[in-house]
């Protein structure tokens, strides 16, 4: 939640804002790019993927505005809001997922 909203602080630059963006939605997304359903590899995007992002996200953030996004967050936990959803995210996901598969297709099946 931090990220969340690091990412709509307009002090934060570009670049991390990016990245934050891209990080928060991922995590927020209710389809992970990799199905928790397919054996060790479908853990790999929560277990690595995820936390070197949101670690790579937390050194490019400003110590400003990543102080005023925890406490923001810390407001929001008090408060204990609902957790967001990234449906955007989650259409993404699938996009990536269904081009995947026409491309397997296309290339398995000449």
């Amino acid at each position: 939640m931090t990220l969340w909203f690091c990412a709509r602080n307009p002090e934060t630059p570009w670049l991390a804002r990016l990245l934050v963006v891209c990080v928060v939605a991922y995590a927020l997304s209710p389809i992970d790019l990799i199905p928790d359903f397919i054996p060790v590899l479908g853990y790999l995007d929560d277990a690595i993927l995820l936390p070197l992002g949101i670690l790579l996200a937390l050194r490019l953030l400003p110590p400003a505005v990543l102080a005023a996004g925890r406490q923001q967050a810390e407001e929001w936990e008090r408060r204990q809001a609902p957790r967001p959803v990234s449906w955007p995210a989650a259409g993404l996901i699938l996009l990536l997922w269904a081009l995947a598969i026409v491309l397997a297709g296309r290339w398995l099946m000449p």
